[in-house]
């Protein structure tokens, strides 16, 4: 029997602490800690080494991106950060999504939504919706246009023509059966393909090759439409 899994919920409003670890531990999942603000949420990470972290975006003292960096930055086993907000478009949801954080959740989630997106993260796969996450990417990517990445720009030459093709869908939001449909590949080859893409890119998961898809230039909001 495998062991449960370990998750630390990090929000300055108790209630929704509260509602989230109840939920959880109903479903057999193990809330190890809980954190009313971004200091504390680094701290007892650190100590308890959860699998997951459920990371509030807006916190007194220190924000939800500060705190994700600091628990991701140089921690190869560093857990997985889901980050909980009020609204989907958030700008710092996006810049949280860009230093390495999993997926994100609204506040209002569905307990059913929440153990099965704290599951699914665990297994090393990634909380892309894809509508909101996509429309989250092109709204930064419109407005406020990063800097030419040239390391990663070097980094997307090492990848084969049919990878850089799964990618460009990838962004646009494709599962792996849309994208075994549309390249006329199973799903194990399409999951294949994904993985050496993270792997060659260095990414966490899909939704980190989102961002750098369009990061890079090599989607844009117009090509993705």
């Amino acid at each position: 029997m495998s062991a449960p899994l370990r998750v630390v919920v990090a929000d300055d409003q108790a209630l929704v602490r509260t509602g989230f670890r109840l939920i959880l531990m109903a479903d057999g999942i193990d809330v190890v800690a809980e954190a009313a603000n971004g200091e504390e949420a680094v701290e007892v990470v650190l100590r308890t080494r959860p699998d997951i972290v459920l990371m509030d975006i807006r916190m007194p003292e220190l924000d939800g991106l500060e705190a994700t960096r600091r628990i991701l930055t140089g921690a190869p086993d560093a857990p997985r950060v889901i980050m909980l907000t009020t609204f989907d478009l958030d700008d710092l949801v996006y810049a949280a999504l860009a230093a390495g954080a999993s997926g994100f959740l609204l506040k209002d989630v569905t307990p059913e939504h929440l153990v099965a997106a704290v599951r699914l993260v665990r297994t090393g796969d990634a909380l892309l919706a894809p509508a909101i996450t996509r429309r989250l990417v092109e709204r930064h990517a419109h407005t406020t246009p990063p800097a030419p990445n040239t390391t990663a720009h070097r980094d997307l030459q090492t990848l084969t023509p049919r990878e850089l093709e799964v990618l460009q869908l990838l962004a646009q939001g494709l599962s792996n059966a849309e994208l075994a449909e549309r390249l006329h590949l199973s799903e194990t080859t399409v999951k294949t393909h994904v993985g050496r893409i993270l792997a060659k890119l260095q990414l966490r998961d899909r939704v980190q090759a989102v961002v750098t898809a369009y990061e890079t230039g090599l989607v844009s909001p117009k090509t993705a439409g």
